[in-house]
C-alpha cells in the first residue's frame, strides 16, 4: 500500500472535541504507516490528551503554515478549519495538487449520506482551480464511517486498570460516567441514579465543577478525575454500565467502546437544530428496540439535553438499563462491522489521485 504525507488542520473552538478528533484521525493514519503533520491553533490539550505523542505525527503552530515549503499529498480541514491562504496558495502551485478534503461534523441525518464525497470546485482567491472534497462521517455505509482508531481495551484490562488506580465501583457496585458540559437536569439525573449503590466517575470539566456543589442523594458516590489522555477514557467507557457523554469524539468512543447504554448531552445550537440531530441519531440507535424501552430512551435523552421538561408527576427516570444495554450492544455490532473512516478516507484520497492522474 503507499504511504502518503498528510496536513491536518485544526482549528480549537472549545471543549477539546475538535482537538480530540483530530489527534485521533492523525495518529490513525500514522498507525497505517503514513507521515502526518497536524497544524493547529492550539496544542495545550495535547499535553493531557496525549502526552507520548504518536510516531509518524507531528504537531506544528498553526501560523507556521503559510511558511510551509510544500503541502503534503493530502490535506485535510476539520470541521471547516480551511488552511492558510500562502498554504493554499502552494498547494495550488504543485504539478499535482494534493488531495484537498475537508472532513466534516458526525451527523446521522440524512443529508449526510446525500453530502457525502461530493465536490466543490475553488474558482476565486488562492485556491482557483482546486476542488474540495466533501467527507462525512456517519453511522451507514453510505458515509465515511466512523474513527475506530484505537482497538478498545476488554472489560478485564479495563478493569484491572481502575483497580490499579484506586478507582474501581466496590462489590455490588454500578459505575455511571458523567463526562458533560454544566447541565441544569443534572439535579433530575441524580435522583434518577439513587437508589442502587452507584459510583459516579467525574473526569475535568464543567460537570465536576458543578456536581462539587450538588448534594448527592442516597447511594451515590463520587470520584473526581483527573484529565486523562485518550486511551485512559477508553478505560472509563469499557468498564461504565452507563456512560454520560458529551460532543463528538467521546460521544463516537462511548458507542464503539463501551459496555454500557450512552446518554449523548449534544453541544447546543442557538438556531435549535441539534434537536433533530439528537432525535435523528435515536432514530437509527433504536430502530427495531421494543416501544417501550425506545419510548422511554427518548424521554431521558430529552429530559437530559433540556429538550424537554419533566413534571412533578413524571420526572426523570432511567430505562431498564440491561434492556437498554443489549439495544445498544446491537447497535455497537453494527458499527463494528461496517468499513471504518481511516480505511474509507484512504480508499477515497487514492480514488481522487487516481484522477487526477489519469
Amino acid at each position: 500500500m503507499e504511504r502518503w504525507h498528510w496536513d491536518v488542520f485544526c482549528r480549537v473552538i472549545d471543549n477539546f472535541g475538535d482537538v480530540g478528533v483530530s489527534w485521533r484521525l492523525s495518529s490513525a493514519l500514522a498507525a497505517r504507516g503514513h507521515t502526518v503533520r497536524l497544524w493547529i491553533d492550539d496544542a495545550s490539550a495535547l499535553a493531557w490528551l496525549a502526552p507520548g505523542g504518536a510516531p509518524g505525527v507531528t504537531v506544528q503552530a498553526w501560523d507556521a503554515a503559510a511558511q510551509a515549503s510544500e503541502p503534503g499529498d493530502v490535506v485535510v480541514e476539520t470541521f471547516g478549519a480551511a488552511p492558510p491562504d500562502g498554504f493554499v496558495a502552494r498547494m495550488a502551485a504543485q504539478p499535482q495538487p494534493p488531495v484537498w478534503i475537508n472532513l466534516e461534523y458526525l451527523s446521522a441525518e440524512a443529508y449526510v449520506e446525500r453530502s457525502h464525497g461530493l465536490r466543490s470546485p475553488r474558482f476565486s482567491g488562492p485556491g482557483a482551480g482546486l476542488d474540495t472534497w466533501f467527507f462525512y462521517p456517519g453511522f451507514t455505509p453510505a458515509t465515511g464511517g466512523l474513527l475506530q482508531h484505537p482497538p478498545p481495551p476488554t472489560a478485564a484490562a479495563a478493569r484491572a486498570w481502575l483497580a490499579q488506580r484506586g478507582w474501581a465501583p466496590a462489590d455490588g457496585e454500578r459505575a455511571v460516567l458523567l463526562f458533560g458540559y454544566a447541565n441544569p437536569a443534572l439535579p433530575a439525573l441524580l435522583a434518577a441514579l439513587a437508589g442502587p449503590p452507584t459510583l459516579l466517575w467525574l473526569p475535568q470539566g464543567p460537570l465536576q465543577a458543578q456536581l462539587a456543589s450538588q448534594p448527592l442523594p442516597p447511594g451515590l458516590r463520587a470520584q473526581a478525575l483527573p484529565w486523562l489522555p485518550q486511551t485512559d477514557f477508553d478505560q472509563l467507557l469499557a468498564a461504565a454500565d452507563l456512560a454520560l457523554v458529551r460532543g463528538e469524539d467521546s460521544f463516537v468512543r462511548a458507542q464503539l467502546v463501551g459496555a454500557g447504554p450512552v446518554l449523548w448531552q449534544i453541544y447546543p445550537q442557538s438556531d435549535g437544530a441539534h434537536a433533530s440531530k439528537l432525535d435523528a441519531w435515536m432514530d437509527r440507535l433504536l430502530a427495531g428496540a421494543p416501544a417501550p424501552l425506545a419510548t422511554a430512551v427518548r424521554r431521558a435523552q430529552r429530559l437530559v439535553n433540556g429538550l424537554e421538561t419533566a413534571a412533578d408527576d413524571q420526572p426523570l427516570a432511567l430505562p431498564d438499563l440491561a434492556a437498554w444495554a443489549a439495544q445498544q450492544r446491537r447497535w455497537q455490532a453494527g458499527l463494528h462491522a461496517q468499513a471504518d473512516l481511516v480505511t474509507q478516507l484512504l480508499a477515497f484520497a487514492g480514488s481522487r489521485m487516481a484522477m487526477k492522474s489519469g
